[in-house]
């Protein structure tokens, strides 16, 4: 039976379905924030009733009938977080390692951590995917992957800090430190609430996987490696040896689906055909699983001609992936062979298609009968990294146009991206294209480490088209997702392939985005000469082409968009006049151009920096204007700044504004906003000389900052705080605040006049 909230979020669909609109359209007609429209529909949280009112007066419906369930939902609060599981299937046809299994299993409960190691084939990854599978109820927050590419053909390993990146993606955390260690730091304190298991796979050496393990808690972590990583303090390694005889002829007896054979002198010949199969296999699992394989594909034969056949190859793999390729028709061996340049991961049908220039279904089950393609998830494949190398080097040897193959796979990356970026909702976009944006953002979660494949495919190929528009698709993403390492380096080649594509417009769009990203880490004086260079790029000779995902924006929608974002950047520097007077020009530009909400947004930050210049009068005048124009959160730091500029004279009604600031932030679910909320009140109580209270404010800000990375606020909070501490008369208190102020701007190589913040 279904809970309360599954039956709310089954009425609330039914409304949806009923209203014919879009996710966001559905969301304006009701007067909701489409992204806690999202909620309400996928059961994360339960909806105010207000929202049920507005909903059902879409689609002309009464609300009554729904009060009963939504009381229930209410008080059985949203729907638990679904169990993220992130591991490749496990194999059907596990043979044998009963001990091995063992004793992972029990390194996994008593230590919590393991790592095993052995030769290439020898069944490293797929002994840790069945143990973690056995183990999953163990483990109710869910089960993370990652391969960290130490052995993959083609690819470097993958450094910490990127893997950091991606595991702590799949956890939702979005906002990233910029360094290793606080990014270590970070993974280990979200893996202490939780109960997972971190499958990291392939990893190169110690040195790669040391700052990727959990720390205390109760989450586990298996590791496989080639090498055996004796160096990493608290995981024990498990070797594994090739199989013995006994497991050997039971798991290719199984490949190659052997009936049992009957007594007697054809039982003794089969018998020693079979060990010679197995002594030319050696015990791995791989070679065993591809033999049987060739085996079970020609029926005519016997196992003899097998180990006849085996034993004609020189070397152990050319024997066994040369024979599995004997059993495919030239259609399959130039699949598997164009396989071998692939960029990426894992890939679905369509991108194989591209790769071979016709539909490749039937070759594919093709090459997955044949153990030389694995289907980790239903219509997701992957290679073995032994079998990709096989593939590769034959490509280099008979595929001379296997460039013209990888064009088409990046070019068929950029379409697909272009297809789902129009789906998403994004500034200066009036009208998405209809579809379902948690789909179209779930498939760019799903494919980002092959997109970033395929755009440094791209780089090598030259080809620009794709180089200048991926990054552009990615935006929305990118904007949800800051501090992947990833960001600026696309953003740069992109910005350098419309050059010399003569796209000007799209090149200062996208040198525009790159400001944008190192803004959001806190790096304001990269930020500031990307934004510089984006506003001197040169219109003239433009071919006038939108970018595919339409964001190119126009020249003077371009300017006011410099304007605010090089103003926020020298407010953020502590150079307020300069700030002020890029922000004024903003608003100015916003307002030629009847963009209220950038007008209002520019209205907000000058109202802010006035305020920082002493005049309190002016800058409230120039928040209530922000306020006036701005709707739903929008309105939030307009209030905010009217809130701290009423303080001295008003302070009953700048403890209103800023409480209605709040609740527009907790309501929007905003916890960087809310942390402003509470530092402004914070702020503001130090006026009044409720200093208690003041300072609880300024702690409660920098508690919700912590896992958001919003270095820029941060630094805005400490500070603060620190003044508070002083005006309370704590200087000692001010002391680690200032200190931790001085650390971030090292950190992130910005001027900071140390002797003067210590002094006060």
């Amino acid at each position: 039976m279904s809970s309360p909230p599954e039956r709310l979020v089954a009425q609330l669909a039914g409304i949806k379905e009923l209203s014919g609109l879009s996710l966001r359209a559905l969301a304006r007609e009701a007067g909701l924030s489409s992204s806690s429209l999202s909620r309400y529909l996928t059961g994360r949280l339960v909806p105010p009733w207000e929202a049920v009112v507005a909903l059902c007066r879409v689609v002309r419906r009464d609300p009554r009938p729904l009060r009963a369930i939504w009381t229930e939902a209410t008080q059985a609060g949203p729907a638990p977080a679904p169990r993220r599981n992130d591991l490749p299937a496990d194999l059907f046809d596990f043979t044998g390692r009963e001990e091995e299994s063992a004793q992972v299993e029990e390194l996994l409960r008593t230590v919590g951590a393991v790592a095993v190691d052995g030769m290439a084939g020898v069944g490293k990854t797929s002994l840790a995917l069945h143990v973690a599978h056995r183990l999953a109820p163990s483990f109710p927050d869910g089960g993370l992957y990652l391969d960290l590419q130490g052995f993959t053909p083609g690819q470097e390993p993958l450094e910490p800090q990127a893997a950091l990146a991606r595991l702590l993606a799949g956890l939702d955390v979005t906002h990233l430190p910029a360094g290793t260690a606080e990014r270590a730091a970070l993974w280990r304190s979200e893996l202490s609430r939780r109960r997972a298991l971190v499958l990291l796979d392939n990893a190169a050496d110690a040195d790669q996987a040391r700052p990727l393990l959990p720390g205390a808690g109760p989450s586990a972590v298996l590791i496989t490696s080639r090498n055996r990583l004796v160096s990493l303090d608290g995981v024990p390694p498990v070797t594994l040896t090739p199989l013995g005889d006994d497991d050997a002829a039971r798991l290719f007896g199984r490949a190659a689906g052997l009936a049992p054979a009957p007594a007697g002198r054809d039982a003794d010949a089969e018998g020693a055909a079979v060990e010679q199969v197995l002594r030319l296999c050696g015990g791995l699992p791989l070679a065993l699983r591809m033999a049987g394989a060739r085996l079970r594909h020609r029926p005519g034969w016997t196992v003899a001609v097998l180990a006849e056949r085996l034993r004609d190859s020189a070397g152990r793999f050319d024997a066994v992936f040369g024979m599995s390729l004997q059993q495919l028709d030239p259609a399959q061996r130039r699949l598997f062979r164009l396989l071998g340049v692939l960029p990426g991961a894992d890939f679905d049908a369509g991108v194989a298609a591209a790769l071979d220039d016709q539909p490749v279904d039937d070759l594919l089950d093709e090459l997955v009968d044949a153990h030389l393609l694995q289907e980790t998830a239903p219509g997701r494949y992957r290679m073995h990294d032994l079998i990709r190398r096989y593939a590769a080097d034959l490509a280099a040897e008979e595929e001379p146009k296997a460039g013209d193959a990888l064009r088409r796979v990046v070019t068929h990356y950029l379409a697909r991206a272009v297809d789902h970026d129009r789906i998403l909702p994004a500034p200066g976009r009036d009208r998405p294209e209809s579809g379902d944006p948690a789909a179209a953002m779930a498939w760019f979660d799903l494919e980002y480490v092959n997109l970033v494949a395929a755009f440094d495919a791209a780089v090598r190929l030259g080809a620009d088209e794709v180089v200048a528009g991926l990054p552009q698709t990615m935006r929305v993403w990118f904007f949800r997702h800051r501090g992947t390492d990833d960001q600026s380096r696309m953003l740069t080649a992109a910005a350098d392939a419309c050059r010399r594509l003569g796209r000007h417009r799209e090149r200062s769009a996208l040198l525009a985005d790159l400001g944008f990203a190192y803004a959001a880490a806190g790096r304001l004086i990269e930020a500031l000469k990307a934004y510089e260079k984006a506003g001197a790029t040169d219109p003239p000779g433009d071919t006038g082409r939108a970018g595919p995902a339409g964001g190119a924006a126009s020249g003077d929608e371009l300017a006011a968009a410099l304007a605010l974002r090089i103003g926020f950047v020298y407010r953020d520097l502590g150079d307020s006049v300069s700030a002020r007077r890029h922000l004024r020009r903003a608003r100015q530009l916003f307002e030629q151009g009847g963009q209220r909400g950038g007008q209002a947004q520019a209205l907000a930050a000058e109202g802010w920096v006035t305020l920082q210049l002493g005049d309190r009068d002016e800058a409230a005048a120039l928040a209530r204007a922000s306020v006036a124009l701005a709707d739903g959160p929008g309105r939030i730091t307009g209030l905010v700044t009217l809130g701290v500029a009423l303080a001295a004279d008003e302070p009953a009604e700048s403890r209103r504004v800023l409480g209605e600031a709040l609740s527009l932030a907790e309501e929007h679910h905003l916890p960087h906003n809310q942390a402003l909320c509470h530092n402004a009140a914070g702020i503001a109580l130090r006026t009044a000389g409720a200093f208690a209270e003041a300072l609880d404010r300024h702690r409660l800000a920098l508690r919700l900052l912590r896992p958001l990375n919003e270095v820029q606020l941060e630094i805005d909070c400490l500070q603060a705080y620190a003044e508070t501490c002083r005006a309370a008369g704590r200087p000692e208190e001010a002391r680690p605040l200032l200190d931790r102020i001085i650390g971030l701007a090292r950190e992130l190589g910005r001027p900071y006049d140390e002797e003067r913040a210590r002094r006060g």
